[in-house]
């Protein structure tokens, strides 16, 4: 597992000759951005994989990354023939392609719509509002849209409550005693939260969480991975 340079030209969607099919996965990351979601899943199924590090955003501060995702959003996934550009589903896809009895959830499983549904929650529900407080705060701050920002804090403090109550029955993980991409697309709304200390609003169930998160010994080396 390593940190790479750019790759070549590859317009979206990317097409690749046989010679390149098999090749090592590729993830496009900035630090702590929606990317952490593939980087820590990546490290917890134990893929190889080559990751190039961007500054953020990539479409302001790097613009030959549009070469590569005219989109100039991150995450940004290559694998073979195919390329994923959201961090929710490149979770679900690595999981269900190279572990899903260890970090997934089998279809027939009772807990399959919840899996699923927790691992969209993380990104629709709890991650987007903080997109727009860090834009409103932090990339754009001399707009005038303070107030928009708070309302979305609220906004995030108030979906939030959802998981407090899932924990309520004394479960460690979102699915109880198992761990799953449901836990990685929630955590890393938690690690966001945290970067923009927002993590006030944490309840103690939801803070415990986000602790045996971080300890993970996955979560940490994809931090580490991040800062190569």
């Amino acid at each position: 597992m390593g940190c790479g340079g750019h790759g070549g030209k590859a317009p979206w969607p990317h097409h690749v000759g046989r010679e390149e099919i098999g090749r090592m996965i590729t993830l496009y990351h900035c630090p702590d951005a929606r990317s952490f979601r593939a980087l820590w899943a990546l490290h917890e199924i134990g893929l190889d994989y080559d990751l190039v590090l961007l500054p953020f955003p990539p479409r302001v501060h790097d613009r030959t990354y549009l070469d590569i995702n005219p989109l100039g959003t991150i995450p940004f996934l290559i694998d073979g023939e195919t390329v994923m550009s959201e961090s929710a589903a490149i979770v679900e896809y690595l999981i269900a392609r190279h572990a899903q009895s260890r970090l997934g959830v089998a279809i027939a499983d009772a807990d399959y719509g919840a899996y699923l549904n927790w691992l969209h929650f993380g990104e629709a529900t709890l991650t987007f509002p903080q997109a727009l407080v860090l834009r409103y705060t932090r990339l754009e701050p001399d707009r005038g849209l303070g107030a928009v920002a708070e309302d979305y804090v609220r906004w995030f403090h108030g979906r939030l409550r959802h998981v407090e109550r899932a924990l309520a029955d004394g479960r460690p993980y979102l699915l109880g005693d198992r761990f799953t991409g449901a836990d990685i697309s929630v955590g890393y709304a938690l690690l966001l939260a945290t970067s923009l200390k927002l993590d006030d609003g944490f309840e103690p169930l939801t803070r415990a969480l986000w602790l045996r998160l971080a300890e993970r010994p996955a979560h940490r080396a994809a931090r580490a991975a991040q800062k190569a």
